[in-house]
């Protein structure tokens, strides 16, 4: 059930032919950006480690521009720019994005066609302008004094967080733009800022590990998908080190621990708090179902199946409930003997959204180090996958 609507010789020369137009597969970014005669334009790539020129062209009257690169297996970050003037690019295949502006308006006002990805990210740029926009008249606004003008920009910026949430990250955080939305910046005074603060603020932390949980599955071992990681198993150290100084704790940062998971704190069948992280030391299926849902009764036998089994050698299972009937669901688990949790609100769980959850039932395998491993579409032989891990 959906819930938003996967030897001859010719033939050894076909297949060297094949490998050899596999290795020269490009994308190329074209266009034009007219009012910018003997401008230099250049085009970049955005590293982890900061703006890498791969190529640039001096414009000409009519400002064709035109360049291309290996086609990434992941998706990857360019931008064009003339001065301080910038226009963000995703590529992820050998798609041909054609991008149409004018300087020095380009970076709010140009046209792209050629990627979904490119559109997004020019919706989020262009909300990013009208934010600092917003941001500079409150502070530069002298009928308002300064707890004032904390208490709005902080207004604003909630709002702004909890638009992008809602409408590009948790909708889609496999997308290049989702990835590109975490790293939006706002100026404050004359200090540059990340909008999602991965490193104090447990609510942005889990929004990055929502992107960073999708890219495994989609990017397996990309780079940029574990340093996603990084940035959020970072954050969640920092935060616990925090909320102990607060407490008026020592503590020493070397012995805090982290997880390799998004967290679930939900009441179980009998009105207990479960917490997945508590099960660390264990093999974990988390799983996702309804048992409203048709082939419940035969998915429950398969699972108790693998419990009965591997239950004794360290297996469980945290199951996620999304019935919307909270009584049906208590009766349906009241004989099961492992953990049963229910989310009340059901497919519109943030949950779902920040575990990627496309479909129901969903399952992933979590290891004894709390890391999550593979989720069901990565899993071929999910009996060998259990006991290989403990």
């Amino acid at each position: 059930m959906k819930i938003s609507k996967i030897f001859s010789i010719a033939a050894i020369a076909l297949a060297a032919m094949s490998m050899v137009s596999c290795n020269n597969k490009k994308f190329h970014v074209t266009g034009e950006i007219s009012n910018a005669k003997d401008s230099t334009l250049y085009f970049e790539n955005m590293s982890l480690n900061g703006p890498v020129v791969l190529d640039s062209v001096k414009l000409d009257k009519d400002g064709n521009f035109s360049f291309d690169g290996k086609a990434p297996k992941a998706p990857e970050f360019y931008r064009l720019r003339i001065a301080g003037q910038i226009i963000n690019v995703s590529i992820d295949s050998t798609e041909t994005v054609s991008i149409n502006g004018a300087y020095p308006t380009m970076a709010s006002k140009y046209e792209v066609k050629g990627s979904e990805n490119c559109s997004k990210i020019k919706e989020l740029a262009i909300l990013q302008l009208k934010l600092q926009a917003n941001v500079n008249s409150i502070i530069n606004n002298p009928n308002l004094g300064t707890d004032a003008v904390e208490a709005n920009v902080s207004k604003l910026l909630e709002a702004y967080k909890n638009n992008i949430k809602r409408n590009y990250i948790f909708k889609e955080p496999m997308k290049a733009s989702s990835y590109f939305a975490l790293f939006q910046t706002v100026v404050l005074g004359n200090t540059q800022s990340l909008i999602f603060n991965p490193r104090n603020n447990k609510d942005d932390i889990k929004v990055y590990a929502a992107v960073a949980t999708s890219w495994d599955t989609y990017y397996p071992k990309a780079e940029r998908g574990l340093n996603l990681h990084n940035i959020a198993l970072q954050g969640m150290k920092d935060v616990r080190i925090i909320q102990a100084e607060q407490q008026q704790q020592q503590i020493d940062a070397s012995k805090v621990s982290v997880t390799g998971i998004i967290d679930i704190a939900l009441n179980d069948n009998k009105g207990h708090v479960r917490k997945l992280s508590d099960l660390k030391g264990k093999v974990v299926l988390l799983d996702f179902h309804m048992f409203a849902g048709e082939g419940s009764l035969k998915r429950i036998m398969m699972l108790r199946e693998l419990y009965n089994k591997y239950h004794a050698q360290g297996f469980e299972i945290y199951q996620v409930s999304v019935d919307p009937d909270e009584h049906f669901w208590k009766t349906q688990t009241a004989a099961i003997p492992w953990i049963s949790v229910r989310d009340e609100d059901g497919t519109n769980s943030q949950v779902l959204a920040q575990y990627n959850v496309q479909s129901i039932p969903t399952f992933f395998i979590i290891g004894k180090d709390n890391v999550l491993k593979k989720r069901d579409a990565q899993i071929k032989d999910l009996d060998a996958e259990i006991k290989s891990l403990l």
